[in-house]
């Protein structure tokens, strides 16, 4: 069986060559990726740590959706790339290094203990989002960084909500008041981090409850105001509604 792998190195023209590979059937492609480095082809790169679903190191799209090689057992003629919206270093790998940016410019970390105490159901209620292991494929799915480089993302997202619904978390307002730009507003919706999570984590419902928890502190969606704009101008000067003002 063949799989083909999209490869990079910045210091060759052109950057990027699809490759063809013979690999088994019967192996996952971590171990494929792997027999290819040791046997054929000693520059091939790419990232691996754990090799049982559980670091998120070597996650790579498949036929372009975002999977983890360790966990991912391959079809005839499969395309192998590395993941989206982030540059890619060399063949495979990524850079992610603006993660930790990310992470810290939304707050996403326990700011100020509580002095509450946190019961066993209390701990149920993170315990999903507790469970990212930061593989980045839901980054690498978001349609929204491909347009929006500083949009805070899936990950990120769903990590403040983690907080927010931690007891343990005194600090809570700074956390709301950071998502409000290049954040929860944002995001479209469409689920695609949702779907190729490994660990079930449902972004998107994260950044729903996350939109709610925003306006019962006050704030509003943005495009929600745009729209009341242009819906005023259906009404003509005496108030009356106007068909021809939209």
């Amino acid at each position: 069986m063949k799989i083909r792998i999209a490869r990079y190195d910045k210091n060759k023209e052109p950057k990027a060559i699809v490759f063809e590979y013979e690999v088994s059937e019967d192996k996952t492609l971590l171990e494929n990726l792997k027999e290819i480095k040791e046997k054929k082809d000693a520059s091939l790169t790419f990232r691996c740590g754990c090799r049982s679903g559980v670091c998120g190191s070597c996650a790579i799209r498949v036929n372009e959706v975002e999977r983890l090689a360790c966990k991912t057992k391959l079809k005839e003629n499969d395309l192998i790339q590395p993941l989206k919206n982030y540059e890619v270093i060399r063949d495979l790998v990524v850079n992610i290094d603006k993660n930790k940016q990310l992470l810290q410019n939304s707050n996403s970390f326990l700011e100020e203990l509580s002095s509450q105490k946190v019961t066993k159901e209390d701990e149920k209620l993170i315990h999903r989002q507790s469970n990212c292991i930061l593989c980045q494929s839901c980054y690498s799915s978001c349609p929204v960084l491909e347009v929006n480089k500083e949009f805070k993302g899936p990950f990120v997202l769903t990590r403040v909500l983690r907080y927010l619904d931690d007891k343990k978390e005194a600090q809570k307002s700074n956390k709301i008041a950071l998502i409000q730009e290049n954040g929860i507003w944002d995001c479209t919706l469409c689920g695609n981090c949702t779907m190729v999570c490994p660990e079930f984590i449902d972004s998107k419902s994260d950044i729903l409850k996350l939109r709610m928890i925003a306006t019962q502190a006050g704030y509003t969606d943005p495009n929600f105001q745009n729209f009341s704009m242009d819906f005023n101008s259906g009404f003509d000067s005496s108030g009356g509604f106007n068909p021809n003002g939209f």
